[in-house]
């Protein structure tokens, strides 16, 4: 894609998104002529529509996309609104009061060219497997190698908060995303979250848990995506229309599995019904025999994760579940995303 592509003959009005445009780190093409604007409307980041032009762009009839939006420099009328419709512009910001939101708009348009935001799914393939620890250990070593956030999800878990040892940290939780309404910009959310070692994380205020606002999960996964290299989510077993939800938007999913016969069991349905939604692998916890569970289970197996020594002391203490890099659990979580990202790229069947 594009730099951003800004049509307006005024001349204030284009200055001013100039330089909000370089605030978000772009450099836009500033069109005054709606047909000329054609050629460089497919491939632009975004579109800003400036109110005096909105009227001659809706006449030229121009394909429909996303990221289109109406800029103006006083109170839009009602008349607009037509050519608005007209042209499926997504977003009407009036400045310089929409100055924020409009900054937020643009950054993400930079962003998406840089952060692919490969979404990863981890749940337990039975009750206490140990997909709240895998999925801290994946955060952890992804924000090592790039931007990182990881969403809690289980509202019956033990809360990241507690594993990672970020008790205590100010920043957005669930609570509050559950009172918002309307798009989160991903550089505002990324800034705003709580973190542990350069991981965003997303879970619960201290106290009793409500259950999760669909609208907020939505929003805050997509600025996630927009925002971040790697997503991980915490999903819950107890599956419900949300959770559906999330397992389809997930490039992957990993089921952490015990290998004893009933973990194997309960595994095996839990495996069954998520590769309806996608792409599926498994991570070996603690003993078992490696070729037992690629039999029952017929999805890849991406490594193993020893039991840990001092991983329950660690967490207690506050340190985490990756005291070492050095640690089994830090060396299996890498293994874990090299073999994801060869397998997402396509590189793998």
């Amino acid at each position: 894609m594009d730099a951003p592509l800004v049509i307006t003959r005024d001349r204030a009005l284009a200055d001013e998104l100039v330089r909000l445009c370089a605030a978000a780190g772009a450099t836009p093409a500033v069109v005054d002529d709606p047909t000329g604007a054609l050629t460089a409307w497919a491939d632009a980041a975004v579109v800003l529509v400036g109110l005096d032009m909105v009227e001659q762009v809706a006449a030229v009839g121009p394909p429909r996309r996303r990221s289109v939006h109406l800029v103006a420099r006083e109170h839009v009328p009602d008349a607009a609104f037509r050519h608005a419709v007209t042209i499926g512009l997504e977003g009407v910001a009036e400045l310089p009061r929409s100055d924020e939101w409009l900054l937020d708009v643009l950054a993400d348009a930079a962003e998406s060219e840089l952060a692919q935001g490969l979404t990863i799914g981890v749940i337990g393939g039975s009750g206490g497997a140990g997909a709240t620890t895998l999925a801290c250990a994946l955060g952890l070593v992804a924000a090592k190698q790039g931007s990182a956030a990881l969403l809690d999800l289980d509202v019956r878990g033990p809360g990241l908060d507690v594993v990672l040892g970020t008790e205590g940290a100010t920043g957005l939780q669930w609570t509050t995303l559950g009172q918002t309404t309307g798009r989160l910009g991903a550089r505002s959310f990324r800034e705003a979250l709580p973190s542990r070692d350069g991981l965003g994380v997303v879970t619960w205020a201290p106290g009793p848990r409500r259950p999760l606002q669909p609208f907020a999960v939505r929003e805050a996964l997509a600025a996630a995506t927009r925002g971040h290299d790697t997503v991980v989510l915490d999903l819950p077993r107890q599956g419900d229309e949300l959770t559906e939800e999330l397992l389809a938007r997930c490039a992957h999913v990993v089921v952490v599995v015990r290998g004893d016969m009933p973990g194997l069991s309960s595994a095996s349905r839990m495996v069954r019904h998520l590769t309806a939604s996608g792409p599926v692998s498994c991570v070996l916890r603690g003993g078992g025999d490696v070729g037992d569970v690629e039999r029952v289970l017929a999805v890849p197996l991406l490594g193993r994760i020893p039991e840990p020594r001092g991983l329950v002391e660690d967490i207690d203490l506050g340190h985490g579940p990756l005291r070492s890099r050095r640690s089994t659990l830090a060396r299996a979580a890498r293994t874990v995303l090299a073999e994801l990202a060869v397998r997402v790229d396509g590189r793998a069947a």
